[in-house]
């Protein structure tokens, strides 16, 4: 049970946005109120009040930060520039209407069951798919220039360099930090101890959310390093390697598996290379439901290799395996649409009326619940700007004023790999596409022949 302090905090924390935006630059502001929020936060704490969607630490830093950029006289734009990016939002935003219109009726078993969707639910599931993309709406207008990504860059080294100190503590002394602070262990006690050893939650959802921030805050540093002229490059060579030694302190598997893969191509690889793999990874996630139906993905094969590395692990990855041959099984019944929500998309036991299925990846979850009309809405605008930029990418030279986009697309793609075996879409992840796609559609208005001029002209001799 949250304590006091934990619903303190979140109302708090309007106030803490406000002396963000008067105290720090625009885009600055934005982003620390959103990643301070996501970070500091009590998790799955709600302020639930009549009439208006759940206020928590995903909605609350955005929804003030909203407000203060009112205030300011700051109009935000809610559709997106381009016809495809509208088309998606509105997608996003409507597509309660079609789940509950075609789920009136109630899911029946033995013990009971659970009631059909109201109207009502769509004005509920509305504010929530419109409170969801806050993040992506607000930094598509404030974060789309060069400055902005250096900025994002900066706050999540930051913020990484500053929450390994309470993960470090968790990691010697056991996840008890939330249960201190906020009166409540957020999650199963028994998940925190892996490899010999605990593994980190701190103030978030789960100990693969902090260790996949903790990736995140890695690429970051790495992105620094190489931009770095040469005074600065040992502090930040220095922060590289510290931050790569807390990720293996969170002892989780998966995110050390996608640190692997994004470190090289962080560091060395070049800006179009970036791009490319970044745009091919968001095509893979969006085909994923299509090829695990079709039975196309290689399930033995990665079965095997987590065998070879820890059996717990292997047994890990059945579970989600069959979890979600069962829950694709339940979606195909409501294929356009979906169940909607309250554990409708579940299957569940029929004599006690209690579910026995788990969703863990946010793809089944979105199919299960708002069928292929939300997951191409959601996952298409999550792909939409590396899908932009990578159409741009023979016209982008490779040398220009911003040298942290390639490492922030990087980050936005492997965020979405994670969304396979997990439900990590976070606050920052929308940050994150709508500084891209912002940044993308500035591109797109400017003539290629400007865009690659543009570092000819600047090497020519005075």
């Amino acid at each position: 049970m949250p304590n006091a302090f934990a619903f303190m905090m979140l109302g708090v924390w309007p106030l803490v946005v406000i002396a963000m935006f008067r105290r720090m630059p625009l885009e600055r502001a934005l982003i620390w109120s959103v990643l301070g929020g996501y970070l500091i936060l009590p998790p799955v704490v709600v302020i639930d009040l009549p009439a208006l969607p759940a206020l928590d630490k995903h909605t609350i830093p955005s929804l003030a930060a909203a407000m203060c950029l009112t205030v300011m006289g700051r109009r935000v734009r809610i559709l997106p520039a381009t016809m495809l990016g509208k088309i998606l939002v509105l997608m996003i935003l409507f597509s309660p209407i079609g789940t509950v219109l075609t789920n009136r009726e109630p899911v029946l078993f033995t013990a009971g069951g659970l009631p059909g969707l109201t109207p009502w639910d769509i004005v509920s599931s509305g504010a929530y798919q419109f409170m969801m993309l806050l993040p992506f709406l607000l930094a598509r207008d404030v974060l789309a220039g060069p400055a902005a990504q250096r900025e994002i860059v900066r706050a999540l080294l930051i913020g990484g360099m500053i929450y390994s100190i309470p993960m470090l503590y968790e990691v010697r002394m056991s996840p008890q930090l939330n249960l201190k602070i906020y009166g409540f262990f957020q999650h199963g006690f028994d998940q925190t101890f892996r490899f010999g050893g605990f593994r980190p939650i701190v103030f978030l959802q789960h100990g693969l959310w902090v260790a996949f921030f903790t990736v995140t805050a890695l690429a970051a540093a790495l992105a620094a390093l190489r931009a770095a002229d040469p005074q600065n490059r040992m502090r930040y060579l220095l922060a590289t390697i510290y931050l790569a030694i807390v990720l293996i302190f969170c002892r989780s598997l998966g995110p050390l598996v996608l640190a692997v893969a994004i470190v090289p191509l962080v560091f060395l690889a070049s800006r179009r290379t970036q791009l490319r793999v970044a745009a091919l990874l968001a095509v893979l996630v969006i085909a994923y439901p299509v090829l695990r139906g079709a039975n196309l993905v290689p399930v033995e094969a990665m079965l095997e290799q987590a065998a070879r590395v820890d059996e717990q692990r292997m047994q890990s990855l059945q579970f989600r395996f069959d979890n979600e041959e069962a829950l694709l099984e339940r979606a195909k019944e409501k294929p356009y649409f979906g169940w909607g929500a309250w554990n409708r998309n579940m299957i569940h036991d029929d004599a006690t009326g209690f579910p026995v299925s788990i969703s863990d990846g946010l793809w089944i979850i979105v199919i299960g619940i708002g069928g292929w009309f939300a997951f191409i809405a959601q996952f298409g605008l999550l792909a939409s700007p590396l899908l932009m930029l990578r159409r741009k990418v023979r016209s982008l030279p490779d040398i220009t004023e911003t040298p942290y986009l390639g490492a922030l697309a990087l980050m936005l793609a492997f965020n979405m790999i994670d969304l396979i075996p997990n439900a990590t879409l976070t606050p920052l992840t929308w940050l994150l596409t709508g500084a891209l796609l912002g940044y993308a559609e500035k591109l797109a208005r400017v003539p290629a022949r400007q865009i690659t001029r543009q570092p000819q002209m600047a090497s020519r001799p005075a």
